[in-house]
């Protein structure tokens, strides 16, 4: 995507200051119909404040220097409206799954629907500036150098390429029901899977063209790169399996049975372990990627998404306001945070500099 290329003030925001250590961290965490982000300290789980004024946030990511934040919206208005979404009731939990649920041959609906994307400033909470994208956002990411970020749109079958310098954003076709975006560590690859159609699709981010689709299990969603940029971990939503891709190679090289429906996976900080909200079954799976052995640990109801960082593990319920905080050594419950919706794409970042 050329336009990738371009630079302005803003980058300055984007790119400037080195990450800090974990312990010094800010978890972000959407709150869905709350229409707002719960901003914590990742130490000792605080409650910093709250950014309000973001409709059905569900998608969340962070620039790497933490300055920036990039929401996505669920909520939709017509493109004729031409203003922000208006504060509305949020999508239950029965409904966002009955959303994934849809078969690719089922209609879907394609009138001409506009979210808005918000770019905040993380320090002070203030909207920098709220773009229109094509259709409601599940999740975003940010790109490593912090040039860009994407969205992904379920209904349109598409995602969003938002350079973070200038705004401009470019659609790329990828497939049914595009549901999470993982970025290369160069930021030339986007990895979007696709519920619709059981695939995963290679997006060339400076061209906006898909390059290689990789057919997973049924119905991939969350997804992750290894830290070498050689394998990429998918949850596959109603199988209840991780794929493992091969990148070079552009296939599946092994796979997990985790079990029931899952959600949410990362990776711990090495790389050596894998982790996976089993929804279904009312579990945080830790995987062993070099013994394949698997541990795991009741929590309930319905563990939903998940961020590992550091010695922690961070996990949303898809039926409770609340966050769990887990020991990534042993799976053991640290903590339990009260929310005021069900939380979502949980982010940690680096805390702004003053």
């Amino acid at each position: 995507m050329r336009a990738i290329a371009k630079a302005s003030v803003l980058l300055g925001l984007v790119l400037s200051c080195a990450a800090t250590a974990a312990e010094d961290g800010v978890l972000y965490v959407p709150e869905g119909s709350a229409n707002q982000i719960l901003v914590l300290d990742q130490a000792s789980g605080d409650m910093l404040r709250r950014i309000e004024g973001v409709p059905e946030v569900h998608g969340l990511s962070a620039t790497p220097n933490g300055r920036l934040l990039v929401a996505g919206s669920f909520a939709e208005s017509a493109v004729e409206g031409g203003a922000p979404p208006p504060k509305q009731e949020g999508v239950s939990a029965d409904e966002h799954a009955a959303h994934h649920a849809m078969s690719p041959g089922e209609p879907q609906q394609k009138a001409a629907m506009v979210s808005y994307v918000s770019i905040v400033r993380a320090d002070d909470g203030s909207i920098v500036r709220q773009i229109a994208v094509p259709g409601a956002v599940h999740h975003t990411a940010v790109s490593p150098d912090g040039r860009y970020a994407v969205a992904t749109h379920p209904s349109g079958d598409a995602i969003s390429l938002i350079v973070l310098g200038t705004f401009e954003v470019t659609t790329v076709a990828t497939g049914p029901l595009p549901n999470y975006a993982v970025i290369s560590g160069d930021g030339t690859r986007v990895y979007v899977s696709n519920a619709g159609n059981d695939t995963v699709s290679e997006v060339d981010a400076r061209r906006g063209i898909v390059l290689r689709n990789f057919v997973v299990g049924a119905s991939p969603e969350h997804l992750v790169l290894a830290p070498d940029g050689e394998r990429l971990y998918v949850a596959n939503v109603q199988d209840g399996t991780v794929s493992v891709v091969a990148l070079p190679e552009g296939q599946v090289v092994q796979t997990f049975e985790i079990g029931g429906l899952l959600h949410g996976l990362d990776l711990a900080n090495d790389g050596a372990t894998l982790f996976v909200s089993a929804r279904e079954a009312d579990q945080v799976v830790g995987i062993d990627l070099r013994s394949e052995a698997m541990a795991r640990r009741s929590l309930s109801p319905q563990p939903y998404h998940l961020t590992a960082d550091g010695d922690q593990i961070y996990v949303t319920s898809a039926e409770a306001p609340t966050l769990w905080v887990l020991d990534a050594g042993s799976l053991e419950l640290v903590r339990e945070i009260p929310l005021q919706d069900i939380g979502h794409q949980v982010v940690v970042a680096p805390a702004p500099a003053a």
